[in-house]
């Protein structure tokens, strides 16, 4: 054992564990199942334990409610009142003010597209919800992120809930908000703000703890009292990283919209997406979804300005003369303008994409179905439960036997030998193990091969500490009967990070090469990344219907965005000295990207690869709106239900495995850092 590496060790013992699995499955068949009398009723007394403590919130948390129904209100109102001119303008001229012709034509060209939908009035109340969500966001953040700073003991676990909040599925905490608030738009702004209170936490404690000690110094040497020192000096001079936080508060309020609506809904764009889904009216869900991405471009880019170091503040007189032109026609053709709802000049063009989208689906439904079954029976399933059961004559036209279990083993034992004749030992019990999971299927593995499995990788990655953590969090999943679910949603979670790798990876790999792919990649990523969750299932509803693959494309064009901008950065971020150290000893091109743009950016890609997981986790509860089971299934039933305990126990299992995957490649990527020397 002392010549073996710590990753080898690892993966012997994960090699281990599931051979003698895989031997005593016959004689032991609880190694495979978990016994359903070993499972704790942790849902139920989770529901009795939180319905119980609600009790006492609940008088509280409705007189809130009440409270905020009239801001809310008012805001619902003024929006509704005011001349959609007056608003455009003053849209528009706040883009000049901010960022000249090209931002306020933006402005212009994006709410003229709202207005013309015919969805201007649901707009006004989605944008009603986003203004008085984000400044109870915006408050509360703050005051975590001064309070993080100002109180050191603290930071630790305001960094652990912030990790929480962050990885735990929207959903999940809906439940217990619908408990306590009731049905109704009220329950959508506070989880609106809920959810977008981390963002502004953390980049406030960033930017706090990144102001410089000679400012600080200076502000203690003027004799101001530690109020004035935070307010005066420290906050303003960490305003950049502040405004950073602004921005991300803005689009994760926006991005709830949808999600929102499913336990608030009213009239607003959130419900109208919802509604046109469910009708299966995909062109006028389209642009329901639309009108919300046209609002998230324009947010994330007028926000993103006020985050910039140095930025340019255009001449306010334009903006005050535009605001002027909107007054000014508002008042003149007051009785002239119609209701805003009543513009409804896009729905031929919403008629038209049903129309295309239904003679596409029928003109190229054999050339769709091939490519669905495809990725479906000879990728998807047989990572799910398995080559010995998704081998069928109806899937892949022959059966698969034991002998053929036999051979396959028998190959992978052959390519493993061949590894470890080449001094790769911690490969060839890799390729091992993988071919193991192949051949038995995520869903099918045994539960003490996949304790072991992650307890060891997660020892290779972080230590002792984060493997007894990994191990012991999931062992809650398994014996609060939620083991099943987990390993389903770990599997499709897990088949997306492989694709977004992949695919994300080569793309990012091409930007980096090419200046000009780039420029093409670049605001597709944009515009991904705007995108709130929920549009992103219309599309793929569009063509491929419900069901596991729709879902799976979904999450792909969610978390597919960090991996490419990640290894992009990554791989030209390589120092000026090491390339050309490179150039002069002859490398190639390629000899370059591989030995040492690649090694160089390995930190930065797996931190891409970190985000790709939570990116993939946060959007697998999204889509079980379309037909996934597992855990997110389990999430979105427990809300129709107002099952709190379900809820809650399905969402914390979600964020244990979401927490897990970050802790292990955050370890790599901390491990491949110091390797760097960084």
């Amino acid at each position: 054992m002392r010549g073996l590496s710590k990753g080898s060790l690892a993966a012997l013992i994960t090699v281990v564990v599931g051979v003698l699995c895989l031997l005593l499955e016959g004689a032991l068949p609880w190694l495979t199942t978990y016994p359903k009398t070993w499972v704790l009723p942790a849902s139920d007394a989770i529901g009795m334990g939180v319905e119980a403590g609600l009790v006492f919130v609940k008088p509280a948390a409705r007189m809130f409610s009440a409270l905020m129904a009239y801001p809310m209100a008012a805001t619902n109102y003024v929006l509704a009142a005011l001349p959609w001119p007056l608003l455009i303008a003053a849209t528009v001229a706040l883009g000049w003010r901010l960022g000249g012709v090209r931002m306020a034509a933006m402005a212009a060209f994006g709410l003229g597209l709202v207005l013309l939908s015919g969805y201007w009035p649901q707009g006004m109340n989605t944008l009603a919800l986003v203004a008085v969500s984000v400044p109870l966001a915006l408050i509360a953040g703050a005051a975590i992120g001064i309070l993080a700073n100002e109180f050191p003991r603290f930071r630790a676990p305001v960094q652990a809930l912030l990790d929480v909040m962050q990885t735990v599925p929207t959903f999940a905490y809906l439940t217990p908000l619908l408990v306590l608030f009731g049905f109704g738009p009220v329950v959508g702004l506070i989880a609106s703000a809920i959810y977008a209170a981390p963002p502004m936490a953390r980049n406030v404690l960033l930017g706090l703890q990144r102001v410089e000690p000679e400012v600080k110094e200076a502000a203690v040497m003027s004799g101001g009292t530690r109020m004035q020192q935070l307010f005066q000096v420290e906050i303003p001079a960490a305003k950049v990283q502040i405004m950073v936080g602004v921005n991300q508060c803005l689009m994760a309020a926006l991005s709830m919209v949808i999600i929102a609506a499913v336990i608030g809904g009213f009239e607003d764009i959130g419900w109208e997406v919802l509604l046109t889904m469910r009708k299966a009216q995909f062109g006028p869900a389209m642009l329901a979804g639309s009108v919300i991405v046209i609002f998230a471009i324009l947010i994330d880019r007028m926000s993103g300005t006020l985050a910039q170091e140095r930025r340019r503040l255009w001449d306010g007189r334009i903006s005050l003369g535009i605001m002027a032109l909107g007054l000014v026609g508002s008042l003149l053709f007051w009785r002239a303008l119609a209701d805003p709802g009543s513009y409804q000049a896009l729905d031929p063009v919403a008629d038209g994409l049903d129309s295309w989208l239904t003679d596409f689906t029928r003109s190229n439904a054999d050339l769709l179905t091939s490519f669905k079954n495809s990725i479906m029976f000879y990728v998807l399933l047989p990572l799910r439960i398995g080559l010995d059961q998704a081998i069928l004559p109806f899937t892949w036209g022959f059966q698969w036997t034991t002998g053929m279990s036999l051979w396959f083993f028998a190959a992978a034992g052959a390519g493993a030998v061949v590894l470890t004749l080449r001094g790769q030992l911690t490969g060839a019990l890799v390729l091992l193990i993988m071919a193991g999971i192949l051949e038995t299927g995520v869903s099918q593995l045994p539960w003490p091969f996949v304790l072991v499995g992650v307890g060891a990788l997660a020892w290779v990655a972080g230590g002792l500490r984060l493997a007894m953590l990994s191990v012991g969090l999931l062992s809650t999943i398994l014996v609060s009967g939620l083991w099943e679910r987990a390993l389903l949603s770990l599997y499709l979670s897990g088949a997306s990070v492989v694709a977004c790798a992949i695919l994300g990876g080569g793309i990012g790999l091409l930007s980096a090469a090419s200046p000009l792919a780039w420029r093409v990649v670049r605001p597709i990523c944009d515009m991904l990344q705007t995108i709130p969750l929920f549009v992103f299932l219309i599309p793929v509803l569009m063509v491929f219907q419900i069901g596991e693959f729709s879902a799976f494309l979904a999450i792909i064009a969610y978390a597919i965005v960090p991996m490419i901008r990640y290894t992009r950065q990554g791989l030209i971020a390589t120092p000026e000295e090491m390339i050309e150290a490179a150039t002069a000893s002859g490398a190639t091109g390629w000899q370059m990207m591989r030995d040492v743009r690649a090694p160089y950016a390995a930190p930065t890609i797996l931190l891409g690869l970190n985000q790709t997981i939570l990116y993939a986790f946060a959007m697998l509860v999204i889509a079980a709106l379309i037909g996934t089971t597992g855990l997110g299934q389990s999430i979105y039933l427990a809300l129709g239900q107002a099952d709190v305990g379900l809820g809650i126990s399905a969402g914390a299992a979600m964020a244990i495995l979401a927490l897990i995957a970050d802790r292990i490649v955050q370890g790599f990527a901390e491990e491949r850092k110091k390797a760097l020397g960084l």
